[in-house]
């Protein structure tokens, strides 16, 4: 039945199509829309199919799908057609991402496409540009919260400067990673400047309210966000006497999606900036794009529906691009976000892996991997054309979102277990190098969020200061260690810029009263291009760790085994310091790499048992792919150094 009358519809819709539109060669788009139109007029009648204007909502929908493919330059066009020839072509271990601010990493865009050279010396091939569009000067969120979904930010460049920089980047075979903040605009926006002014056709675009009795419903089961500087999810406009939904901040309104004028007028934006050159789109802050009376209005049913309905419009317009889901939640549900009951990915082709981070920062503060080990347990298997960004610091703070029952089955309890990190990474514990900030703090539950820089956070700056060979030589150890774990575990690592030079908290936000109140902002760096040259200078710091994490790119491209499609398994190493796991080439299982890391700061062993005494194993020796040295053994236990790490493979 549904399939009858979507057939129907489409062909209603070609007929109606606009002239200019149906002058156009939209052949690959006519086949491509056939193919998933099925698929899109299913999600779109169960979002919308209640409404009356639902087949004029329909047409619009397919008329902004073929205008952008019309705009879409031939190019990228045919880059499409190759991509969908090889669909796994981003689960090769060949890529390695940077995420950046392009003001604080070179000041401008212009500045920027000057440094494809550095990213090519250290191996990057993929680099998200963070937030570039027109923000408040007062009020961006760090360029999250948006004034002008179409234009680049004055204080950046200009969309020729993007476009310029898109094009470089494709010569030096780099991808480019943009974001589009799905959930929320700024209050200055227009769709928000029209509301405010009591143009209802935009009021319908946010969930505006004329008094308290709706917001204090959903008040009753929403989280606080941020309770510590912007407390309630809803802001008294008194210009209009209206509440508004502001999740985030008082000056980002909730985007209503239960209005398809909505997705549509979004799904433009994103194609819009996929062509102007982007490779990946990363879709900000998914898991909040439904709300819901009665619930936490997070995760919901719909908000998956929406990503699947833009992911089927992406596939006619634009297939051989990616979306990244920003979606920070429990590991059962992040996995949500590659698709449910599917083997391709139906939503976000990668997903933020923000649990693996949180149970590497836990090892490196407990110097035991017993809350890793459990919690990597209960990762769901990603889907097949589906990979993790693996990362250790980003933009934003370090959550703490571990399972209070795998907190448990570790041997801790789970409140004293989160405040006693909370107090390692803000240096507050004894003997604890780290130096983070709280960021988030909640006074009614007592939890928060950690803040800093890598360096920072793994001992660096204070081993610095103190001029400690030892702890210097630690603290570099544990940033490669950590590195060597998001390169091998399976999917796309991500580095944050200055993290590859050892670049410690930047304090200098304490003195801008726009960013004084978020602790965030001491990770967010202006990146010291002076200290970036001591990479070239032997036995730096800069030296050491830049060549470390070169080489260790380098090797890992070369290793097949290090490819994501779902061959990983978890070793049990019998000792609570080591996190090792075996990675298997799919198409050669002969072909296979067993990682192992120490999080402490003595040498460990383990045992590798029935594996060495095996009769395949008699004449075999382990070498280490990364340094290029046969590990220490002692029969058939290896010896692994503190704070180090092995790629091992059978020679």
């Amino acid at each position: 039945m549904y399939e009858q009358v979507s057939h129907s519809l489409l062909n209603e819709i070609l007929t109606k199509l606009n002239p200019d539109i149906k002058s156009k060669d939209l052949r690959h788009f006519y086949t491509r829309l056939g193919a998933n139109f099925y698929s899109i007029y299913t999600l779109f009648d169960q979002l919308y199919g209640y409404r009356d204007d639902f087949k004029e909502q329909a047409q619009r929908l397919v008329e902004t799908m073929a205008r952008q493919y019309i705009l879409r330059a031939d190019e990228f066009k045919d880059q499409d057609i190759e991509r969908e020839k090889d669909h796994n072509w981003f689960l090769s271990q060949q890529w390695v991402g940077m995420a950046l601010y392009s003001d604080g990493f070179a000041g401008d865009l212009k500045n920027l496409r000057k440094k494809t050279s550095y990213f090519q010396d250290l191996g990057i091939n993929i680099v998200h540009v963070m937030p570039i569009m027109a923000c408040p000067a007062g009020h961006s969120d760090g360029g999250y919260a948006v004034s002008d979904y179409r234009k680049v930010d004055d204080r950046v460049g200009s969309i020729e400067d993007l476009d310029k920089l898109a094009r470089e980047f494709r010569r030096s075979d780099i991808l480019l990673v943009l974001d589009v903040v799905l959930n929320h605009t700024s209050n200055e926006h227009e769709w928000a400047m029209k509301a405010r002014q009591g143009d209802e056709t935009f009021q319908d675009y946010y969930y505006i309210f004329p008094n308290r009795e709706i917001p204090d419903m959903f008040e009753e089961t929403m989280p606080e966000i941020f309770p510590e500087t912007a407390p309630g999810n809803f802001t008294y406009m008194e210009d209009m006497g209206k509440w508004v939904m502001t999740v985030f901040k008082n000056y980002q309104w909730d985007l209503n999606y239960s209005n398809p004028a909505v997705f549509i007028e979004m799904l433009d934006i994103v194609l819009f900036w996929t062509n102007h050159g982007a490779d990946i789109v990363r879709l900000d802050a998914v898991a909040f794009l439904w709300k819901r009376i009665g619930g936490i209005c997070q995760n919901e049913h719909e908000a998956h529906l929406i990503l699947q309905l833009m992911k089927d419009c992406c596939q006619v317009t634009a297939p051989g691009v990616l979306f990244i889901a920003e979606a920070i939640v429990a590991p059962v549900e992040v996995a949500k976000y590659f698709g449910e009951d599917a083997i391709n990915a139906k939503e976000c082709e990668i997903a933020y892996n923000a649990t693996f981070m949180s149970l590497l920062w836990d090892a490196v503060a407990t110097k035991s991997t017993k809350l890793l080990n459990q919690g990597i347990k209960n990762l769901p298997n990603k889907l097949e054309r589906a990979t993790w960004l693996n990362y250790i610091r980003c933009h934003d703070d370090i959550g703490l979102g571990f399972d209070d029952e795998d907190i448990r089955r570790a041997g801790y309890d789970a409140i004293p277990h989160r405040r006693f990190l909370i107090d390692y990474f803000t240096g507050v514990f004894n003997n604890s190098a780290a130096r983070g900030k709280p960021f988030g703090h909640n006074a009614k539950t007592g939890d928060a969020r950690i803040s800093g820089s890598l360096a920072s956070l793994a001992g660096l700056e204070v081993a610095l200061e103190n001029g400690d060979p030892k702890d210097i030589e630690d603290a570099i150890k544990i940033i490669v260690l950590l590195h060597s774990m998001i390169m091998s575990f399976g999917g796309i690592p991500l580095i944050y810029y200055g993290d590859e030079i050892g670049t410690t908290n930047d304090y200098r936000y304490i003195e801008d009263e726009r960013k004084s109140g978020d602790t965030r902002w001491m990770h967010r760096p202006v990146f010291d291009w002076e200290k970036a040259e001591l990479r070239n200078r032997t036995n730096t710091v800069e030296n050491r760790i830049f060549n470390a994490l070169k080489k260790m790119i380098s090797v890992r491209k070369e290793i097949s085994a290090f490819a994501d499609f779902n061959n990983r398994e978890i070793y049990d190493t019998g000792n609570p310091h080591l996190f090792a796991f075996n990675r298997v080439n799919h198409l050669q299982i002969a072909d296979r790499v067993l990682v192992v890391g120490n999080f402490d700061a003595h040498p460990q062993h383990m045992d590798l048992g029935d594996m060495m005494r095996s009769p395949f194993m008699q004449h075999v020796q382990l070498y280490d792919l990364f340094s290029g040295e046969k590990p220490a053994m002692f029969k058939t236990a290896l010896v692994i150094p503190p704070y180090h790490f092995y790629w091992l493979q059978e020679r």
